[in-house]
């Protein structure tokens, strides 16, 4: 029978406590390679990062190994995914971890405040693209498995499949064809997805829900061509100013979504104080906050929307122009339980309602990531909250993302008898998706040993 309890937690913190600075390194390598989805990066990027990740995995102690690669909707081969396998002993669960190695651009380089695929150590957390966002993820699970089979050794009998996807920021376009070949290879009691974060520095927390996406481009168009603006301008307004009149149209004087349609509610959670929020979003002092509502419900279960791109004339290239159309890219988080493609029809209706000075609008759907409401209560949410609350020494809390991770509404709908448990090494702080990109290395080191320390409580029926 396998061992648990306090001999085993305090033999897990001294096992990841000296493999530490081993993780660090395996981490600060796979930062290096800057791993992106997009038709637009070097793919070989994405082959190198698998075979590092694949080495990774069967260093930890999963020989059964293989790199997977699956077609995207548009025919072209989707990034490679790593899985890993120990198959479970017999009256054993099979627990599957989930993370992604793929990143987001660096960005405009002159705001990181050191190389943004160098990972550095400072202040007590660890800087670099992608550390948070996820490869901390890849890392927690690999450590978490080394771990637990050097201080349990054949004592843990569950079955542990390690998959790592290659494309989550790209919206993991290949994943669910891919999960459909190998559904059997991939099936299991429990699914922990590494890809979220703490309450905050020190407080532990258990991701329950996650809001809805939907994206999408709008095009504004006024004139066959463009004019000199002195010569023409007066009786037309350019399509830069329209395009800005309709986008304008989507909020409210204080803020909130004014798109008809989109359910919202003021779910109960963790309290956050104002102050708190602006301390951790670092808002300008003189910016007030939108909306109505407690400041969770705002994040987590009522909609927002954010204009992500604009295709118009940059200040730098400007010309005396009155331009003949412009584009924006929209994106809107929804509450968990929204039907994404009304939400979708909500915003095209919204768009049509409000066309400015009689342009020409073209609206594009894009891509749709659905929500999910997960279940604090259930047995392997219950032992993940609890083995945070020992390995942290504080008790754990259970909270909602705003963010959306395609592959848990993936995963979901393919083994909906699974338990899902959305963890991470995130903290307010990390800045996913921005410059000077982080983790805490205190919460990273803990979030290793409580996941090791739950296959240790699932192995023994916990």
């Amino acid at each position: 029978m396998a061992r648990l309890g306090q001999e085993v937690l305090a033999g897990l913190r001294h096992a990841v406590r000296g493999d530490f600075p081993a993780v660090i390194g395996e981490l600060s390598a796979l930062v290096r390679i800057p791993a992106m989805a997009w038709d637009s990066f070097d793919p070989s990027q994405l082959d190198q990062a698998a075979q590092q990740v694949a080495g990774l995995v069967r260093e930890a102690g999963l020989t059964d190994v293989d790199i997977l690669q699956g077609p995207r909707p548009d025919g072209k081969p989707g990034a490679p995914a790593v899985v890993g396998r120990r198959p479970a002993l017999p009256g054993k669960p099979t627990i599957l971890l989930y993370a992604h190695y793929d990143v987001q651009p660096a960005g405009q380089l002159e705001l990181w405040e050191s190389p943004p695929f160098e990972a550095l150590e400072r202040g007590g957390r660890l800087w670099g693209r992608g550390v948070a966002d996820n490869k901390a993820g890849v890392l927690l699970h690999v450590a978490a498995v080394r771990n637990a089979l050097r201080v349990l050794g054949d004592d843990l009998g569950v079955g542990v499949t390690v998959f790592i996807d290659g494309e989550e920021e790209a919206g993991s376009p290949s994943l669910p064809l891919l999960l459909q070949q190998h559904a059997d290879l991939l099936r299991a009691d429990v699914l922990v997805v590494a890809d979220s974060g703490n309450w905050k520095v020190g407080v532990p927390a258990l991701t329950t829900s996650l809001r809805g996406l939907v994206l999408g481009t709008i095009e504004v168009r006024v004139l066959e061509h463009a004019l000199h603006s002195g010569t023409y301008g007066g009786p037309l307004v350019d399509a830069v100013a329209a395009l800005s009149r309709l986008l304008a149209s989507f909020h409210h004087d204080d803020g909130s979504v004014a798109v008809e349609g989109l359910p919202a509610s003021e779910e109960p959670g963790p309290s956050l104080t104002e102050a708190e929020f602006r301390a951790d979003s670092r808002v300008r002092p003189g910016v007030p906050l939108a909306g109505s509502g407690s400041i969770t419900s705002r994040l987590w279960t009522k909609p927002a929307l954010a204009i992500i791109g604009i295709d118009a004339p940059s200040v730098a290239l400007s010309s005396d122009t009155l331009q003949p159309a412009a584009r924006a890219r929209f994106s809107l988080s929804l509450a968990p339980s929204s039907d994404t493609a009304a939400a979708m029809e909500a915003v095209r209706r919204h768009v049509e309602d409000h066309v400015p000075f009689g342009a020409e609008v073209v609206f594009t759907p894009g891509g749709r990531t659905e929500g999910f409401a997960g279940d604090a209560s259930s047995p392997a949410s219950r032992s993940m909250l609890h083995v945070m609350g020992e390995v942290w020494r504080v008790p754990a809390v259970s909270m909602g993302v705003g963010g959306s991770i395609p592959a848990v509404n993936i995963l979901n709908k393919l083994y909906p008898e699974s338990e899902i448990l959305i963890t991470g090494a995130e903290d307010p702080d990390s800045r996913a998706h921005g410059a000077n990109e982080s983790i805490h290395l205190g919460d990273f080191g803990n979030a290793i040993v409580a996941e090791a320390l739950l296959l240790a409580r699932l192995n023994a029926g916990h």
